[in-house]
């Protein structure tokens, strides 16, 4: 994925030169709407430094609770504010380090071939699910669900479907129910589209419909924050930058976080 930018970053001198030093390792816990392309910049900061980074997905809700537990990560990045500013208000996150990385957009996805469709107050998304459910992140914790269900309740149309939603753990797994034709429709990112050929958007909700979706990141305190602080800087520069738009995210017009 993404090969052909991969490669022209790194033979254009995109990565930075790697020195002589002890190679680091870095224990990133990242949400999982960003695996295949933070799995891409990992293996880039890799090459261009020598360090070794160590991707943990899963939803964001359960990554901070495994930091709160103790968890040994030395960066978070959260698919929302609310788990990080759960931790910071907790006294885990290094000082000076939280930054607004990136950010999405909320869609409707459906199996191939399914028509598209004007999401509204009189949308009949009942009707539309016939015998089968509505594919969600778990809605009161994962940030794909909470979305989700405030873009539903902004239609009106949360209380109709609420009884018909398969609640799942993160919003991968949301979009595995669409593409195996498990799940008629399923509430994704934007970003999550582009990874399965087996599914389409039908319907995409207003930024005014939900709350904005940002992924701020930071140190953990007491990690390897030196470690981790060059591997926040290099998710800021262009190299990586140019990764994450490539698999449909977008930047946020202020990256500082607070």
């Amino acid at each position: 994925m993404l090969k052909r930018l991969l490669t022209s970053v790194l033979l254009c001198g995109g990565a930075l030169a790697a020195t002589g030093a002890a190679a680091d390792r870095l224990t990133v816990f990242a949400a999982a709407s960003l695996k295949e392309a933070l799995e891409d910049v990992a293996g880039l900061y890799e090459a261009a430094t020598g360090n070794e980074v160590v991707l943990s997905f899963a939803g964001s809700s359960i990554l901070a609770r495994q930091i709160a537990f103790g968890a040994p990560a030395d960066v978070f990045i959260s698919a929302n504010e609310a788990w990080m500013d759960d931790l910071e208000t907790r006294g885990l996150i290094a000082p000076d380090t939280r930054l607004r990385l990136l950010a999405n957009r909320l869609v409707m996805v459906a199996p191939q071939g399914t028509p598209a469709f004007e999401l509204s107050p009189q949308t009949d998304l009942t009707a539309m699910l016939g015998e089968g459910r509505l594919a969600m992140a778990l809605v009161q914790a994962v940030p794909a669900g909470i979305y989700g269900k405030a873009a539903l309740d902004h239609f009106g149309l949360w209380q109709g479907v609420a009884a018909r939603v398969a609640q799942t753990d993160n919003v991968r797994a949301a979009l595995a129910l669409v593409a195996r034709g498990e799940a008629p429709l399923g509430i994704v990112y934007a970003s999550d589209v582009g990874v399965s050929d087996d599914v389409s958007v039908v319907a995409r909700f207003p930024e005014n419909s939900h709350p904005a979706i940002l992924y701020p990141a930071a140190a953990i305190k007491g990690s390897n924050t030196g470690a981790a602080g060059a591997f926040l800087t290099y998710l800021q520069g262009d190299a990586a930058q140019a990764v994450f738009k490539g698999y449909g995210f977008a930047i946020p017009e202020g990256k500082t976080d607070g």
